[in-house]
């Protein structure tokens, strides 16, 4: 039986920052998937939110300005009553700031991946890097356990909003680094 050669340190190396590219890549479009669930779920809190509120003010303001509007008053509280429920039931609010929370720990693992691979990985030796690269690893895990997949939608927003550069940072363009800054 053939021995398999052992992979060199270089290609360890290599191995470690594909991996960590791989990681900063997903974390990359899974933040901004969330922020744009964050988006969904804000926007949905506002539209059943305010006009459940003003049906409230109006179911009021009818049953105390005249006796013949209290069906009309029953009416309007009825639907505001609905649009509450709804609200209540879905939680929109605490969703948003779920989403939020998720996109913004995505952010951190996005970032710790990419200094791990262009600033430390050099200086590593590949123990230090393996073990940097299993526990981004798990706080990747950790935070796809915990966060709520994003709607299909969500995702290709988020992902339209990378294409369009909305993580581009001008130190990274071409013509800067040419530059040498």
């Amino acid at each position: 039986m053939p021995e398999t050669a052992q992979p060199t340190e270089a290609e360890r190396r290599q191995a470690i920052s594909d991996e960590l590219e791989r990681l900063e890549e997903s974390a990359k479009y899974s933040a901004q998937s969330q922020f744009e669930q964050a988006k969904r779920w804000r926007l949905i809190n506002l539209w059943l939110g305010v006009p459940a509120s003003g049906l409230a003010a109006i179911a009021g303001a009818t049953a105390l300005v005249t006796a013949a509007g209290r069906v009309i008053a029953g009416l309007v509280a009825l639907a505001a009553a609905v649009l509450g429920a709804i609200l209540t039931t879905i939680n929109a609010s605490h969703r948003m700031n779920q989403a939020a929370a998720a996109a913004n720990a995505y952010l951190e693992i996005q970032t710790a991946a990419r200094q791990a691979r262009e600033i430390d990985l050099p200086a590593w030796t590949v123990e230090e890097a393996r073990s940097a690269l299993a526990e981004i690893t798990a706080r990747r895990d950790e935070q796809n356990k915990t966060a709520e997949p994003p709607s299909q939608r969500a995702y290709l927003r988020g992902k339209a909003n990378i294409d369009d550069g909305g993580q581009s940072y001008i130190v990274d363009t071409s013509a800067n680094r040419s530059e040498g800054r």
